[in-house]
């Protein structure tokens, strides 16, 4: 039997002496410590025992460990990614073709509505179908003048990324999802709790909240659910390549656990609704949050 461990103290806070700064998109291997995504703890039980999933933003982070994840449950996988995240796409597909299962890289970008249609085309021609769309890739980049450091372009890019790709992914891909398939995506407690110099953000993690409620009720008559992950803050290559050293030295010590989460403690919410015991629960959104309420 595994002891219990105290969640305050179970993972390392980020070394201040570590010089965190990255340029984006960032990489996991050069960060201090490393993020864990469950290589040498997850262990799968056959929950997804041959569904074909869809994960964006899969190269890396909360990405990388939900592939993991998916993978040692029984999924095959299609990684969804940007080109220069290319190296730690790799490194997941290694990941998953170690589980045992199959996976399929497609690198571009997802403002290209094109390029969504694509990748639902490329999932369609590996796997025959979608079981599972995971909705977790995202841009941010924090400005300490709040509003008035959000350009144009800034405000354009996040909301291509974040919200205008999730509508397009979800149109393209279900057609080819049968009942009992599901729709996860990535929200965030700057939904609830949105921070000024994250402003543009916060608004599509609202925005994806909202959508899921929407979509929910939409495709309960065809017997697809879709949820919602709100992750607090998480030590992902996001965090060093969007916001300034001071913010990284602390980032999580805001949460009552005092830490921001590692990657792999978010995987088990997705595994949670891709799989059939969440079969009851749609339009929902989890909190992952360290005690941060989302109300």
């Amino acid at each position: 039997m595994a002891e219990n461990q105290d969640p305050r103290t179970q993972y390392p806070t980020p070394d201040q002496q570590a010089g965190h700064q990255q340029e984006h998109p960032g990489s996991g291997g050069a960060m201090t410590p490393e993020p864990d995504h469950g290589e040498h703890s997850y262990r799968g039980s056959g929950r997804l025992d041959g569904r074909k999933a869809v994960i964006t933003g899969g190269d890396s982070g909360i990405g990388r460990a939900v592939a993991l994840a998916f993978a040692r449950e029984g999924a095959d996988v299609l990684l969804s990614y940007l080109e220069e995240e290319q190296q730690d796409a790799e490194r997941t597909a290694e990941l998953v073709r170690e589980a045992g299962r199959s996976v399929v890289c497609v690198p571009g970008d997802i403002r290209s509505e094109e390029h969504c249609a694509a990748i639902v085309e490329r999932a369609v021609a590996e796997f025959g179908r979608i079981d599972v769309l995971v909705n977790n890739a995202a841009y941010q980049m924090s400005q300490d003048e709040g509003i008035l450091g959000i350009t144009s372009e800034q405000f354009d890019r996040v909301l291509k990324t974040n919200l205008y790709a999730l509508f397009w992914l979800c149109k393209a891909a279900v057609p080819h999802m049968r009942p009992g398939a599901s729709i996860i995506n990535t929200s965030s407690i700057q939904s609830a709790q949105p921070s000024p110099e994250l402003l543009d953000y916060a608004t599509t993690k609202g925005g994806i909240v909202t959508f899921t409620k929407g979509l929910a009720q939409d495709l309960a008559s065809k017997g697809i659910r879709v949820n919602s992950v709100a992750p607090g803050p998480v030590w992902t290559p996001l965090i060093p390549a969007t916001m300034p050293k001071e913010k990284v030295d602390s980032f999580g010590e805001q949460t009552p656990l005092g830490r921001a989460a590692q990657p792999v403690e978010l995987a088990h919410p997705f595994v949670f609704f891709a799989s059939q015991e969440s079969s009851y629960v749609t339009g929902e959104t989890m909190a992952v949050t360290g005690g941060q309420p989302l109300t």
